[in-house]
């Protein structure tokens, strides 16, 4: 049993990452579709960095990096030049995708340097590793994982308990207002963006180096979809998205678990199980009435100043 939830925490760390990014980037007001090309970006370079310097850091680095300059790109054209939200995060992901494809068809196959991947081997926690049961499933895993632990913490610590997440609390419900009260809209807006970017970049980066560290096509495989079926499941709460993320990550392996335990069930059955999931979560969600899960007033929406 611990062994599989363990293998849960590891299967949902990319979504993790992915969350984080989208949640904070609707707080400011934006919905991202991008995720999925965002982490595909983040997948390949953070790859291909390893490939060509075989250094951990860099390969890091390098991922959440180009996974911001995509996010970038959708900051530029939403923010800047308001453009339609919806059609450019869609925009995003297409590009993100044939991106991904152009850049790694060369390292098709590859297998990640070998220095990269003892680097992020599991790697127990002294006197918490040794907990029962809570010990093998949280505390005996790769920097990757712990890195996740981090990041939530962060975030909500930020989001709650500090003036920016404040502000950024406020910009989300309404544009105008958070204008009105002395808050940079539009700086606010690109600086989350940004870091929503190279969260997915992070994630991505997770698949290609961790997981499966041997670069193959469509690595993401639509985990950006469900990272942003996500958000609205844990509420926007970056807590609850490191468990939601652990769920999803669980049903995406429960199949071959089921397999392995020699149960006869369909390849195509189980690859339907996470988005099946999504969509029956996704209608769920709709029925909260709860003003705590629901979505920032002002979600979606591009800020016109001379309109306020």
């Amino acid at each position: 049993m611990t062994d599989f939830l363990a293998a849960c925490v590891v299967a949902g760390t990319p979504l993790v990452f992915a969350t984080l990014g989208e949640l904070i980037t609707e707080k400011s007001g934006s919905t991202n579709l991008g995720v999925e090309g965002m982490m595909l970006i983040g997948a390949v370079m953070g790859f291909l960095a390893a490939m060509n310097t075989e250094s951990p850091v860099v390969a890091i680095l390098a991922a959440a990096v180009t996974g911001a300059a995509g996010a970038l790109i959708y900051a530029i054209l939403t923010v800047t030049l308001r453009a339609n939200q919806i059609v450019c995060g869609l925009t995003l992901t297409i590009f993100g995708t044939g991106y991904a494809q152009f850049v790694g068809q060369p390292l098709l196959g590859m297998s990640a340097p070998s220095s990269v991947i003892s680097f992020f081997g599991k790697i127990s926690i002294p006197v918490l590793g040794d907990i029962p049961f809570i010990g093998p499933v949280f505390f005996q895993q790769d920097l990757f994982v712990y890195l996740s632990y981090i990041m939530c913490g962060l975030a909500a610590v930020y989001m709650y308990r500090t003036r920016m997440g404040m502000n950024l609390k406020a910009l989300g419900e309404s544009n105008a207002a958070a204008d009105a009260s002395g808050i940079n809209v539009a700086l606010y807006k690109y600086i989350h963006i940004l870091i929503g970017g190279a969260l997915c970049g992070l994630g991505g980066a997770y698949l290609s180096l961790v997981r499966m560290p041997i670069w193959q096509e469509n690595i993401v495989n639509g985990r950006g979809w469900i990272a942003v079926a996500l958000v609205i499941f844990v509420a926007w709460n970056p807590i609850k998205g490191f468990f939601g993320a652990a769920l999803f990550g669980g049903l995406s392996i429960l199949g071959l678990r089921l397999q392995a335990m020699g149960f006869n069930v369909s390849q195509y059955l189980v690859d339907m199980i996470p988005y099946v999931a999504t969509i029956l979560i996704v209608i769920f969600s709709t029925y909260k009435k709860k003003k705590e899960s629901q979505p920032p007033a002002d979600l979606g929406n591009n800020y016109f100043r001379e309109e306020r």
